[in-house]
C-alpha cells in the first residue's frame, strides 16, 4: 500500500474517480469497464500486520482500464499533472505499444488527463497522444500544453458521474466517423 507522501499516491483520486463513476456506468447499463491491476511480486512482508513492505513489479503493464461501450472495446490510462501541460515522460513505451496494438484491433485507446491546478479534465484520443510521443521522440517538445487539447473533449462531471468521459468519447467517434 502507498503511503502519504509516496509517489504511488499519484493519481489514486483520479482513480477513484473513474472507478466510481465506471461503477455508475455498469448500473446503468451504459459500459463495462475493468480497472486491471499492476502485476506486483511481494518481496517482504510485515510480521505483524502481514501487509507487503517491500515488491516489485512483475511485468510491464498495459494500461489502467479496459472494457467495451455499448459494443466499442476500449482500452485507457487515467493521468494526472499538477502542470500547464502533461509531461510525456508519463507515459511508457510499452503503454504506447499496448494502446497502438488496441487499435489495430479496431479498438478506441485514450487517455483521461486531469489538470489538477486548474481542476480541468480532457479525453487526449490515441492518435493525438502519438504524434506528440513521435515528435518527442525525434527531439520535439517532450510535453502536450492544455492550450493543445480540444476544448469540446472536456470532461464535465455531470448526473452523478465524477468523471463522465463517455461524452467525450461519444463526440470523439462521432467526429472520427466511427
Amino acid at each position: 500500500m502507498a503511503y502519504w507522501g509516496s509517489r504511488g499516491l499519484r493519481g489514486s483520486t483520479l482513480e477513484e474517480m473513474v472507478n466510481i463513476t465506471n461503477e455508475r456506468y455498469l448500473e446503468h447499463g451504459l459500459a463495462l469497464i475493468e480497472k486491471i491491476p499492476t502485476p506486483i511480486k511481494p518481496i517482504t512482508l510485515g510480521k505483524e500486520s502481514g501487509t507487503i513492505t517491500m515488491a516489485y513489479f512483475e511485468k510491464k503493464g498495459s494500461v489502467d482500464y479496459i472494457g467495451v461501450v455499448q459494443g466499442i472495446p476500449i482500452c485507457f490510462d487515467a493521468k494526472e499533472t499538477s502542470k500547464d501541460y502533461f509531461p510525456l515522460k508519463n507515459i511508457h513505451e510499452h503503454q504506447i505499444a499496448y494502446m497502438q496494438s488496441f487499435e489495430k484491433q479496431e479498438g478506441v485507446a485514450f487517455m483521461l488527463i486531469y489538470f489538477s491546478k486548474q481542476n480541468r479534465y480532457f479525453f487526449l484520443p490515441f492518435g493525438i497522444i502519438l504524434t506528440h510521443w513521435q515528435e518527442a521522440r525525434s527531439g520535439g517538445r517532450k510535453s502536450i500544453p492544455m492550450s493543445a487539447f480540444d476544448a469540446s473533449l472536456e470532461i464535465k462531471s455531470k448526473s452523478g458521474y465524477l468523471v463522465h468521459y463517455l461524452e467525450a468519447l461519444s463526440k470523439y467517434l462521432s467526429n472520427n466517423g466511427e
